[in-house]
Parts: structure tokens; C-alpha cells; sequence
């Protein structure tokens, strides 16, 4: 059974950074595409970033230019480095992955205060 882990949440100011990390149960190498989502309150879970197996990585307009993804195939991990945080970001940040199955974890909280 796959699951995932995000930590790296937290309260942070306009203009700062945070790093969220998604920890796999199986072996990264096995999953086609990972990607972030984030659902603010009253809104939609919203695509955030992506990466596939073959590191293409693709972000929604909002984040493009202070926010990356990155995958680490050794330790198992997707991360999402954020700088420039806005009270925009604000959110539940949420790991998914696909390996045949699509697989979500548990989320993480952003808050960033203006």
C-alpha cells in the first residue's frame, strides 16, 4: 500500500519561504507523476505543481517563478520549494501520486500572513 507523508508546513510572512517535503512508503522510482495541490478555505483543490518520472515539470501560473518541485529517487521524496510566499498561498498543501492508482496524502498547512 502506498502512502504519503508531507511535512515542512507552517506560519510564515509575506515574502518568506518554506519547503514542503511528501515522503513515499514504496520506492519513487515506481510512480509515474507526483504533483502538489492546495485547496484554500472555500475553494477548490487546485493543481500546483508536477513532476513526471522523467523530471518535466509543469506549474499552475500563480507559482510560476517562486515556487519548484523536485524529486529525490534516494530518499524516497518530492519537495516543493516555496519563496516569495503571498497570503494568496495560504492553503492545505496536499502530495499526489500516480502508479496505476492515484494516491493522496494526509496535507500540510501554509499559512502566510501578510
Amino acid at each position: 500500500q502506498v502512502q504519503l507523508v508531507e511535512s515542512g508546513g507552517g506560519l510564515v510572512q509575506a515574502g518568506g519561504s518554506l519547503r514542503l517535503s511528501c515522503k513515499t512508503s514504496v520506492n519513487i522510482f515506481s510512480m509515474n507523476e507526483m504533483a502538489w495541490y492546495r485547496q484554500a478555505p472555500g475553494k477548490q483543490r487546485e493543481l500546483v505543481a508536477s513532476i513526471t518520472s522523467g523530471d518535466i515539470t509543469n506549474y499552475t501560473d500563480a507559482v510560476k517563478g517562486r515556487f519548484s518541485i523536485s524529486r529525490d529517487n534516494g530518499n524516497n521524496a518530492m519537495y516543493l520549494q516555496m519563496n516569495s510566499l503571498k497570503p494568496e498561498d495560504t492553503a492545505v498543501y496536499y502530495c499526489r501520486a500516480e502508479r496505476a492508482l492515484i494516491y493522496w496524502g494526509k496535507g500540510t498547512l501554509v499559512t502566510v500572513s501578510s
